[in-house]
């Protein structure tokens, strides 16, 4: 809704915090949700030097200004968030705050049943404008939202804050979209719930699966040594009984070498299918019967 994001602010504020820079976030430096690089953007674009975040900024006025300015032309209006019915503005405008404009439309129209190109048109926006069910709708967004950061490489780090947070989200936007007011913002920053979730630190098998079924054990140096001693001993293995039993031991274990690559190639392949899934928000949060989503 139009007159909304004045009454988003605080809710993503208390999420974000204050300023950070934890070594395994993405982000790097950030305060209140704005990182580094987005900061010095504006500042150049608005033909004002550069200078880094820091903590005592927050209570300047002119950091404010800028904060609300950013928040607004970066997040906000990249998301539409004028146009959004309310609850569904405020779980789009924070899904994009932490992860980024595009990923949060893709969640946004998966939960639709739309194309997730990740450019809200007016196919998306006809579709959200027709949906009976706001508060089932929310539930949908958050689910894949989840289901993505719980793919993350550094879910073990920040997935305690995240799941705070997308919780918190959801109860606030589902309250909203009723007319209702909701539940307190939480404080997500305490659990590291204000670190950037970005689609690219989705977590990715150490081998490219199509590699390792075409190369089968000469992919790896175990199997290329144990194919260079089989190659030597060949031609002398019927000279004596003991080389006959080695040459038939690292024959044995060339095979076994070989289906374990195969195994493990098949199972790193489904792995990369389920983080591309997440990535689209395809796949739902694995959700305990009666926990918050």
């Amino acid at each position: 809704m139009k007159a909304n994001f004045a009454k988003c602010m605080p809710k993503i504020l208390a999420y974000e915090g204050g300023w950070s820079n934890h070594p395994r976030d993405p982000g790097g430096v950030t305060l209140e949700g704005i990182i580094q690089r987005v900061y010095d953007g504006w500042r150049d674009r608005h033909g004002k030097p550069r200078r880094p975040l820091k903590p005592e900024m927050r209570n300047t006025a002119e950091w404010k200004r800028e904060r609300d300015e950013i928040f607004r032309a970066q997040y906000w209006d990249a998301v539409k968030g004028d146009e959004l019915p309310a609850g569904v503005d405020l779980v789009v405008f924070d899904g994009a705050v932490n992860s980024g404009p595009y990923q949060s439309i893709k969640w946004l129209q998966r939960a639709l049943g739309v194309e997730a190109d990740g450019h809200l048109g007016e196919t998306t926006l006809a579709a959200l404008q027709h949906h009976p069910d706001h508060d089932k709708l929310i539930a949908g967004i958050c689910a894949r939202r989840l289901g993505m950061l719980q793919q993350l490489s550094t879910w073990d780090a920040f997935g305690k804050g995240w799941a705070r947070r997308v919780a918190n989200v959801k109860a606030i936007g589902q309250a909203w979209a009723t007319g209702s007011v909701g539940p307190a913002p939480v404080a997500a920053h305490e659990d590291q719930g204000d670190a950037k979730a970005y689609a690219s630190d989705v977590a990715q098998p150490a081998v490219d699966s199509a590699d390792a079924i075409k190369g089968g054990v000469g992919s790896g140096a175990i199997g290329a040594t144990l194919n260079s001693v089989k190659e030597q001993i060949e031609p002398i293995a019927q000279s004596a009984d003991w080389i006959m039993h080695l040459y038939t031991a690292i024959t044995v274990l060339c095979v076994v070498a070989s289906v374990a690559a195969v195994v493990y190639s098949l199972w790193s392949s489904m792995k990369a299918k389920k983080a591309r899934r997440a990535i689209d928000g395809e796949i739902l949060a694995a959700v305990p019967e009666g926990q918050p989503a």
